[in-house]
């Protein structure tokens, strides 16, 4: 088997990109006065995380590489480097990235460290960069496990990784409003991820893709962008803080705070560290389900509508 292949980081070559389209899309708005806004603490925030987001990896990938490459070593398969071997594995990448993303969003150990990406009440080509500092803790590279098992080599799988995010740093904007309907059938879009990003009630939990949101349509997580109830972004509870360390970490402090209560007992500790975000032993918080509910009780009229349908 090949031990030394290599792939280049793709996300390292798309910077220029990057800036290049923060910088056009920050001009559109300027000069047409609509699709979005930029806020200078948000966005600086954001670039922030990013940067962070990028010097963890650096710091501590070495642990998800070391995993994946002794699982390399065991697998007696190997799928090698062809164009279909490279489709495949982006292809089974993309499914791995919307259960991981899935556990994201109804796990709250892993929320924790996907939250922050949410954070920003702006929605343009920044929050793309608004990344996790703490994504080894939740030990979600386990997710990548199987596909080393089937034959791909672990820099492949980083590198469809990496295109993967590539792509979804495009749709992170409200300067496009739909496109064919054959794409957004298929395709994930700035539609389909501004919903996904939406506080609303209808919007929780919908649209985990990243690049084909068939995966939602399949497995009844799709919810499309609706006109009368525009995604309003950020967080359920907004924490108001453009302060990096408090992004990157009030939702790990708040695991802790809320595991060192007196009087739980241990079956309670553990589901605030794993249940859905929202849990709590006294009912006092919403989970997203709960929100839900509750927002069908005030408007009947609702229920069956994207959103309210499952």
């Amino acid at each position: 088997m090949n031990g030394t292949l290599s792939y280049p980081d793709a996300t390292q070559l798309a910077v220029p990109f990057f800036i290049a389209a923060i910088l056009a899309e920050l001009l559109w708005i300027a000069l047409k006065e609509r699709g979005g806004r930029y806020e200078t603490r948000d966005a600086v925030t954001s670039l922030i995380m990013g940067a962070g987001s990028v010097a963890e990896g650096l710091l501590l990938g070495f642990a998800a590489w070391g995993i994946l490459m002794l699982l390399w070593r065991i697998t007696p398969l190997d799928t090698g480097t062809s164009l279909w071997a490279v489709l495949v594995c982006f292809v089974l990448d993309d499914l791995r990235y919307y259960w991981v993303h899935r556990l994201g969003h109804r796990v709250r150990w892993v929320w924790a460290s996907h939250v922050n990406h949410h954070s920003s009440q702006h929605y343009n080509l920044t929050t793309a960069l608004r990344q996790t500092w703490t994504g080894t803790f939740t030990f979600m590279m386990v997710v990548k496990a199987p596909m080393v098992l089937l034959g791909f080599h672990p820099a492949l799988v980083l590198f469809c990784g990496g295109l993967n995010l590539i792509y979804q740093f495009w749709i992170h904007t409200e300067t496009i409003s739909r496109l064919p309907r054959w794409f957004e059938a298929v395709m994930n879009t700035p539609s389909h991820h501004r919903a996904h990003h939406g506080r609303n009630a209808r919007y929780l939990d919908c649209n985990y893709a990243g690049v084909f949101i068939i995966w939602d349509r399949i497995f009844g997580t799709f919810v499309p962008e609706q006109d009368h109830d525009r995604p309003d972004f950020g967080l359920v509870h907004n924490i108001a803080s453009f302060n990096p360390l408090r992004v990157a970490f009030h939702e790990w402090a708040g695991i802790f705070r809320d595991i060192a209560q007196p009087g739980l007992s241990w079956k309670q500790r553990l589901l605030y560290a794993f249940a859905p975000p929202g849990y709590s032993h006294d009912g006092s918080r919403s989970t997203s389900a709960g929100i839900k509910a509750e927002h069908l009780a005030r408007h009947p009229e609702d229920a069956g509508t994207p959103g309210f349908d499952s």
